[in-house]
């Protein structure tokens, strides 16, 4: 069986019309829903991006013990079992995290093409003039937004845009090796993460008389440097790009279809986490400044994430599963999939019980974290959630600056790690409260007690040291 593996940045969940999304047009993945299993609980694991590819090349759960990093060497991955399967392996690009500055993350594939430019990667040095689109107080990187304009300064028309390429380069590769014997393709668009700069046609659909600033690339942290206009504008700002990705993805769904590989293919889209537009009055997934880095509270518009799942001779399409699911269980998935034995080190669940419709124990919990291997410094919140409720949980604090600690989480730049903003346990009960508007830790405490009980028995479960337990065992 062929595999092919789509993930598209920073995709929220509740902006697909298959999960209840009734004002912004993605009717290429809405229909590819119909024609799949459409997973309801899918929540991320590791947090962010490049912890995201990790868990997915090595089917761990890899926050326990890594942090934004290369990917080790010592890590049996996905690219490498298929590999040695048989498989013809291929990655397309154009996330710059998982490839620039020695990440690693094409190991084993046996080609990888990486479409260059994105965000602030180091690309192009032309001296082009280029202009902001907002003042630089409201965005989080000012030169690293006038690097990525320059890098798209060339653009000529959509098919120029990064979604675009990647997915064209993805369609071509598919009409030159639709006949191999069998091949795994990992197509990975860092679309609609920020800049949000889609072509005008598609913003204007969602905001067509604005005049303002256009903030492309907000600051992380409070939203009170916006207006309401700036805000309502940002938000549609990403609309415009969820409908430009879902535009392109069709296109190489549509191919997918023309070459006849839906027979004999397996396809998935995903995402690694989502992003605030001011809910909870945020922007962004953390807190940044130029110095400090601090985890922001991760409440389902970050951590509940779409997974669509197709499988060739499916009888049930459209069908959708309650399961608790997270992205190592992926790997598991394709692993089974490709009829593979399982190498030993996953940690991460098969789907194919669940894709097949059969009754089965499934996990009680799903766990999205930042790395814990600096214990709480920077406010790090896992937040565990069995469906039902949502713990953001704080931890134990040792007596030990928090300033000793460094990270490059969310972007390779190493800052220090502190706490930003009011730190506390929060816990929701999301049937009654799916916007977590209502605290309710200090009514609830045998829930949240419940809850971290179970945290504390999965970080045991994968293999935490005792000196990183120690964090995590008071509420």
């Amino acid at each position: 069986m062929n595999i092919i593996l789509i993930v598209s940045d920073t995709f929220r969940r509740d902006h697909l019309g298959c999960y209840g999304n009734k004002w912004i047009s993605t009717p290429n993945l809405d229909k590819f829903a119909k024609e799949s299993i459409v997973f309801d609980q899918a929540y991320a694991a590791s947090f962010p991006t490049v912890p995201n590819r990790m868990d997915i090349m090595t089917g761990r759960f890899s926050f326990v013990q890594y942090e934004w990093q290369p990917l080790p060497r010592d890590e049996v991955v996905l690219s490498e079992i298929l590999g040695e399967a048989g498989y013809v392996t291929m990655l397309i690009a154009d996330t710059p995290h998982i490839l620039e500055d020695g990440y690693n993350f094409d190991r084993g594939f046996t080609g990888w093409k990486w479409i260059r430019g994105q965000e602030a990667e180091r690309y192009m040095t032309d001296p082009i003039e280029v202009k902001l689109p907002c003042a630089p107080h409201k965005l989080r990187n000012p030169e690293g937004v006038k690097k990525y304009l320059r890098n798209v300064s060339l653009r000529q028309s959509e098919a120029d845009y990064f979604v675009a390429r990647t997915m064209i380069e993805a369609a071509k590769w598919l009409e030159r090796n639709y006949k191999q014997e069998k091949f795994f393709l990992y197509v990975d668009t860092f679309d609609p993460h920020e800049p949000w700069d889609p072509p005008r046609w598609y913003v204007d659909r969602y905001d067509p008389n604005y005049e303002g600033e256009e903030v492309i690339y907000p600051v992380y942290g409070p939203a009170d440097y916006l207006t309401r206009e700036e805000l309502r504008h940002m938000r549609a700002l990403y609309a415009g790009e969820v409908t430009m990705v879902d535009r392109w993805i069709g296109m190489l769904l549509r191919k997918i279809e023309d070459l006849g590989l839906f027979d004999n293919t397996a396809v998935i889209f995903t995402t690694d986490h989502g992003f605030y537009l001011g809910e909870h009055n945020l922007t962004g997934k953390s807190i940044i400044t130029s110095e400090f880095h601090a985890n922001a509270p991760l409440y389902e518009e970050v951590t509940h994430i779409p997974l669509l799942i197709r499988l060739p001779g499916q009888t049930k399409r459209g069908v959708h599963c309650s399961a608790l699911v997270q992205p190592p269980d992926l790997t598991a998935t394709i692993i089974e999939l490709a009829g593979v034995e399982d190498p030993g080190t996953l940690q991460g669940r098969s789907l194919l019980p669940l894709l097949k419709g059969e009754r089965c124990r499934w996990r009680d919990i799903a766990i999205t974290s930042p790395t814990l291997i600096h214990g709480r410094a920077g406010a790090t919140r896992p937040t565990i959630t069995d469906g039902e409720y949502s713990f953001i949980y704080v931890g134990f604090s040792p007596s030990e600056p928090e300033e000793k600690h460094k990270t490059r989480a969310v972007d390779g730049i190493l800052r220090g790690l502190k706490s930003l903003g009011k730190v506390e346990n929060e816990l929701y009960h999301l049937p009654s409260d799916p916007q977590q508007r209502h605290n309710i830790f200090s009514e609830r405490k045998d829930v949240a007690k419940r809850l971290h009980s179970r945290f504390v028995d999965f970080l045991r479960e994968v293999g935490i040291s005792e000196e990183r337990l120690r964090y995590w065992l008071k509420i």
